[in-house]
């Protein structure tokens, strides 16, 4: 069993003997903290806390971090206080401690809520200190080191966990030593059987390349010295679950996955790093593979990591394995290998991980950001997830910035990217100097500019083709908000056509009797109230009454006031319902929907004799002047299967400038087909005058509106 003895002998080599002190009177407070307390598997759970120190110290993390390992649990465990730590350990250990323990105090209804409330707090915390989440990813560690003593279903939960949330964090952050031990270890937990076979597989594979490898190596050991370039030599193994992601990822078999020679030269270098990439692409029997180059040197990936890769092939002998290569110098590799944790391991010289860090803090600000805008803990934590991509690539705004986007991403992740303002000011883009649609994948290489207007917003239709977390928790804010202003806007209208019924004015009211109204329906201000009224919660009738103190003898009485006017541009809150599209020039009637408005019905739409029994949640309508406003109809045309048919009701639609938002065409039998057209037309006038060219086509036997 691990004693603090024995791991105080090993920090001497980076920690001064007062701090090593400091180390060990965290340990002793925690292990009389946890004094009675035993893990699964039977031994004293003060191990735990020291596994986890000895994790860090690995990583040469500072003393305070040691500390707080120590101490993690006990907030969490035992009934010691934050106040009380903060005495014993100072403010900056007490809240490394209180950010990686879990929310205790607080109940939720599922253990996902649960889950996603402890993340949301850590997310806050490792904002302010970075370490926090490094402390986090080696307790998770130790937790799947030791996963064994755990339930089959805990095991299987706590990987699935491990695989989305932490293993890439440690991605992110550069961790890759600690990710991949972190995706093997929950890859055995919850495939054990698939681990076991794969690690079967892998030995014997090993054996029989293992002669082959010998002469890549010594091919590229030869290369090297040819040039005299310095450069150590060595072979890349791939890890079990990379190995299985991929298999089911490409849906290839484990030999073919395996069939990939790889390996890694570290120099000296950047210098160095380009002339050893010249050198083996022109190595004897061997040719780079087209398009398999990539330089994260001049552009690195957004945790930081730097290398050049190449794929070389050999030729003549028949066989087409590939060889994978990345160059890189040491100190990229060590960033590579440890990422953030860098920083600390390098405290004496900041600028070898300074940029590893940088990075990692702008990502946890965006995460803060995230936080912030979202609506919930659960809406937060799938924002997250989707923003854990493993693929990026590498766009240039018009003034040659390099942008890291993950794969998939749009130019309205790109708009969000470069600021949010810029996302939510948004109408079009160029992508290579070339007009594209919004919803356009982004390759590497690409120059995207994009065009901006103040009056522009936002767009749910966006929702559907974004690919980063920071675009899509900005489009729905932007959205809630678009929403709200629309609900406050048609609530004031509502509130004040009421009022006006009465003879009084908005400004008229009581202000007394309004702020007991408000205390009484527990609303913040006026501005919830007539959000309220305009999203249906409330009916302007009963509230206008309740505030003039001409309160309704009936809760079914019908309101007084005259028609409230639409004009088509009251947003998110007024509706024009599909099941019978009602156009400028029809007779309408509005149904009032707690939650989501108002939605417009013509009169005598079939929906409105089943919706509308309640007739307090109907309310009259008419129409203002609408103006050039485009407005959605659908039309049922009976036709004649002939040749040119489509193209002349096309053609007629667009003369009497209108758009085709839709066609479908459906055969009826060998001489009759009928075509569902939707339009966007101005009003009734012109809905008629396409109706009327419509018919005069040959072809045409009946058409209706629907």
């Amino acid at each position: 069993m691990p004693t603090i003895d024995a791991f105080a002998k090993r920090l001497p080599a980076y920690l001064s003997d007062n701090q090593i002190q400091q180390v060990r009177r965290a340990y002793y407070y925690a292990e009389q903290a946890h004094d009675g307390q035993m893990r699964k598997s039977g031994e004293p759970y003060v191990t735990h806390p020291l596994a986890v120190a000895q994790i860090l110290s690995t990583m040469h993390m500072d003393h305070q971090s040691l500390m707080a390992a120590m101490l993690h649990d006990v907030l969490e465990d035992t009934e010691v206080s934050k106040q009380a730590m903060q005495g014993q350990f100072g403010d900056t250990v007490a809240n490394l401690v209180d950010g990686v323990s879990k929310l205790t105090h607080l109940e939720f209804k599922t253990r996902a809520e649960s889950q996603a409330h402890n993340f949301q707090k850590m997310a806050i915390a490792m904002a302010k200190d970075i370490r926090v989440i490094i402390i986090k990813l080696a307790d998770r560690l130790h937790n799947m080191r030791t996963i064994g003593a755990m339930r089959p279903d805990s095991r299987r939960r706590i990987a699935r966990e491990t695989t989305d949330i932490y293993a890439p964090i440690a991605g992110r952050l550069g961790m890759h030593d600690l990710k991949v031990e972190l995706e093997d270890l929950a890859f055995a937990a919850y495939h054990p059987m698939r681990h076991k076979y794969i690690d079967r597989a892998v030995e014997a594979a090993r054996g029989e390349r293992k002669e082959l490898m010998d002469q890549v190596r010594e091919s590229l050991q030869h290369c090297l010295e040819q040039v005299q370039l310095p450069g150590v030599i060595s072979g890349r193994q791939k890890h079990l679950a990379s190995i299985y992601y991929k298999m089911q990822e490409k849906n290839k078999p484990f030999r073919e996955i395996m069939d990939v020679f790889a390996f890694r030269i570290v120099t000296d270098k950047v210098d160095t790093c380009y002339r050893i990439l010249g050198a083996v692409h022109h190595l004897n029997m061997y040719r780079p593979v087209p398009g398999r180059f990539k330089d994260y040197i001049a552009i690195p990936k957004s945790n930081g990591y730097q290398s050049l890769h190449t794929t070389l092939y050999r030729i003549g002998s028949g066989a087409h394995t590939p060889i994978e290569i990345q160059i890189r110098t040491k100190d990229m590799d060590d960033i590579a290998n440890h990422g953030v944790a860098e920083h600390w391991f390098y405290k004496n010289d900041n600028s070898r991980a300074q940029g590893a860090h940088n990075r990692a803090q702008q990502w946890i600000q965006e995460l803060l950001e995230m936080q912030k805008r979202s609506g919930n803990a659960m809406e937060f934590i799938n924002h997250v997830k989707h923003d854990l991509f493993p693929d990026e690539v590498y766009v240039f705004t018009p003034k040659g910035t390099v942008l890291s986007l993950p794969a998939g991403a749009t130019p309205v992740d790109f708009a969000y990217a470069v600021h949010t303002d810029v996302g939510n000011s948004c109408i079009s883009c160029k992508v290579n100097r070339r007009l594209a649609p919004l919803s356009h994948p982004l390759e590497s290489g690409d120059t995207v500019e994009i065009v901006t207007t103040p009056s522009a917003k936002p767009n749910v239709h966006w929702l559907s083709f974004v690919a980063t977390a920071k675009a899509s928790s900005n489009i729905r804010h932007a959205l809630k908000n678009q929403a709200v202003d629309d609900a406050v806007k048609l609530g004031r209208r509502l509130l004040t056509q009421e009022l006006s019924s009465l003879k009084l004015q908005l400004d008229d009211l009581d202000q007394d009797r309004l702020a007991k109204y408000l205390t009484h329906n527990k609303l913040s201000d006026l501005d919830q109230l007539l959000a309220n009224i305009g999203q249906g919660r409330q009916l302007a009738y009963l509230v206008g009454h309740a505030l003039t103190a001409k309160h309704a003898e009936e809760d079914n009485q019908e309101s007084h006031m005259g028609p409230m006017q639409i004009h088509g541009t009251e947003g998110l809150m007024v509706k024009y319902s599909k099941c019978c599209r009602p156009i400028p020039g029809d007779t309408i009637i509005g149904h009032v929907n707690a939650g989501h408005g108002i939605a417009v019905h013509r009169t005598f739409c079939n929906n409105i004799k089943d919706i509308g029994k309640d007739k307090s949640k109907l309310m009259p309508l008419v129409w203002a002047d609408t103006g050039d406003l485009e407005f959605d109809v659908s039309l049922d045309i009976e036709v004649t299967a002939s040749r040119g048919i489509i193209a002349s009701i096309a053609a007629n639609v667009s003369q009497e400038d209108a758009n085709i938002e839709k066609i479908d065409v459906n055969e009826k039998d060998v001489r009759l087909s009928e075509v569902h057209l939707n339009l966007s037309v101005n009003n009734r006038v012109h809905l008629a005058q396409i109706i009327k060219s419509l018919r005069t086509l040959p072809g045409v036997i009946r058409l209706s509106r629907r």
